[in-house]
């Protein structure tokens, strides 16, 4: 049965920020993009714009195996555990490193977006940034993959659900690269719309996300991937967010708004070759947050995923955090 929901825009202008310095024990070692060094760069931009002084922190948690267990298998969770306990170096694919600390560390990154979801539907904050790592949207119910150990975005929609009662939850996933974990677990499910731009998967990893992947059985419609070719910049991106991403967000109707946060879509990114400006992250950001005022008071959450260069990280992420913030 759905909680009471106790959420009340009108008195709630104040946004949240989820961060912890525990998530910098997630040692990936001296050679990985996707380093303590991100959260770093993002945590101290923040404190030089002045934004942590007038942003409301929230704690994270660390997630329950049940709460994991709406998106993961039990298996796949008892074997994160244990890759972690004994001291491999990566679970399941080489770029998914990990060391003692990262099973803790994937677990309060969960209960970081779950608390954040919480804070918003209760009234206590009115949007949040999840400043939290490993990323997620590319573990799949029965693997990591692309750096991401569990899902954190996948599992804070189906606990939307769970918790909240939730019947329709938007996920709009503007990483560089496809969220084919976040696909994986939604793609039969009618009341959870997943939304992906990125770059096109005969160029970039993990080669899903083609345009004619729209869902399967009863799901059918409810996933929407716009990939876009190497070299496409502001123009190309704002008008297939106006004309398809933001159409079908409408007519879905959402009650909840998650985003997959990624900034390495960004023209100076190692890993792509999108040519993205920083403004376009504040204008799809400015978007998603009038569709939410439109649609479900306003309700969003923002998880940070992707972004590998630090300078783009301390510029667009302290800008995402202003805008949600209305610094």
């Amino acid at each position: 049965m759905a909680l009471e929901m106790t959420y009340n825009h009108a008195m709630t202008a104040q946004a949240g920020l989820v961060y912890d310095g525990r998530y910098l024990a997630h040692d990936t070692g001296p050679d990985h993009c996707e380093s303590p060094d991100r959260l770093e760069a993002i945590m101290s931009a923040l404190d030089r714009a002045g934004v942590l002084a007038r942003i409301q922190r929230i704690q994270p948690r660390p997630a329950t195996p049940g709460e994991v267990c709406l998106v993961h298998s039990a298996s796949h969770l008892e074997r994160l555990a244990r890759a972690c306990r004994d001291g491999r170096a990566y679970m399941d694919v080489p770029d998914c490193m990990v060391c003692p600390a990262s099973f803790d560390v994937a677990l309060l990154a969960v209960g970081g977006v779950l608390v954040a979801s919480d804070a918003v539907m209760q009234g206590q904050v009115a949007r949040a940034f999840c400043a939290v790592r490993p990323p997620g949207h590319h573990a799949e119910r029965e693997r990591s993959l692309g750096f991401c150990l569990l899902n954190n975005v996948a599992i804070a929609a189906r606990y939307l659900q769970q918790r909240w009662g939730l019947k329709r939850v938007l996920i709009v996933d503007w990483d560089v690269h496809h969220g084919n974990g976040t696909q994986h677990v939604f793609e039969d499910d009618p009341d959870v719309l997943y939304c992906s731009l990125h770059e096109h998967p005969a160029w970039n990893y993990p080669g899903t996300g083609w345009g004619n992947e729209d869902g399967t059985g009863a799901g059918v419609g409810a996933t929407v991937n716009i990939p876009m070719l190497p070299g496409s910049g502001d123009p190309q991106y704002r008008q297939v967010f106006e004309q398809r991403l933001l159409p079908a967000a409408e007519r879905f109707e959402p009650e909840f708004v998650l985003v997959s946060a990624g900034f390495d879509a960004h023209r100076v990114d190692p890993l792509a070759r999108i040519e993205l400006e920083d403004e376009s992250f504040d204008w799809m950001l400015t978007s998603l947050m009038r569709l939410a005022e439109r649609c479900c008071d306003g309700r969003l959450v923002s998880v940070l995923e992707g972004g590998y260069d630090l300078g783009v990280l301390r510029r667009c992420v302290s800008a995402h955090v202003r805008l949600l913030a209305g610094l």
